[in-house]
């Protein structure tokens, strides 16, 4: 039985290396992520993880993990920013308030498929327009769903979070252990 990791996400390769998984293959899937018409983020992250894992092309014995990280303002969807001027409208729209960060993660074994989904409520900090400018000079918010990652020099703007951390980080440990082991995954050494 094979781990193959349906991401090229660094983040989530790290986090189940603190657990002691190490993905046999990376195969990041490449899929369509634009949000259906009026869809809400809670279901649109369910559904790019679903087809994420569904994406990936795998023996029958092999287990697929695949993931989504969605950052949400309400029922508005914060994507990666296409620039430093979206990622600033993005981190402005969160200034002083609380959003969303939902993670859904999805594992295939041959034609069976188990989900989960986190939610995560944060809160960032009232930026000033000296804090914007620092951050944003990082580039640490390339790649990153809303614009920013906790794991970095973002985590100084984040005075308060409710839910897993490591979900905003973008995997979440404890449900993606337990989806792992109910594909037959050994996860923890006694499994094996």
């Amino acid at each position: 039985m094979r781990l193959i990791l349906g991401s090229g996400s660094p983040r989530r390769r790290d986090l189940l290396a603190q657990i002691g998984v190490v993905a046999d293959d990376i195969r990041p899937p490449d899929i369509d992520e634009t949000p259906l018409k009026n869809e809400l983020p809670r279901p649109y992250c369910a559904r790019m993880a679903r087809e994420k894992a569904l994406a990936v092309t795998a023996d029958s014995d092999d287990v697929v993990l695949s993931a989504d990280t969605t950052v949400a303002l309400g029922r508005r969807i914060l994507g990666k920013p296409a620039d430093a001027g979206e990622a600033a409208q993005f981190l402005l729209a969160m200034s002083g308030r609380r959003h969303t960060v939902i993670t859904a993660v999805a594992v295939r074994r041959g034609d069976r498929l188990w989900e989960r989904d986190v939610v995560t409520t944060v809160r960032m900090k009232r930026l000033s327009d000296e804090e914007l400018n620092a951050y944003l000079a990082t580039g640490d918010w390339q790649g990153k769903a809303g614009g920013y990652g906790i794991q970095g020099p973002a985590g100084a703007l984040i005075p308060w979070i409710q839910g897993s951390f490591t979900a905003v980080v973008g995997l979440p440990l404890c449900e993606t252990a337990g989806l792992l082991q109910a594909a037959g995954y050994p996860v923890y050494q006694g499994d094996a």
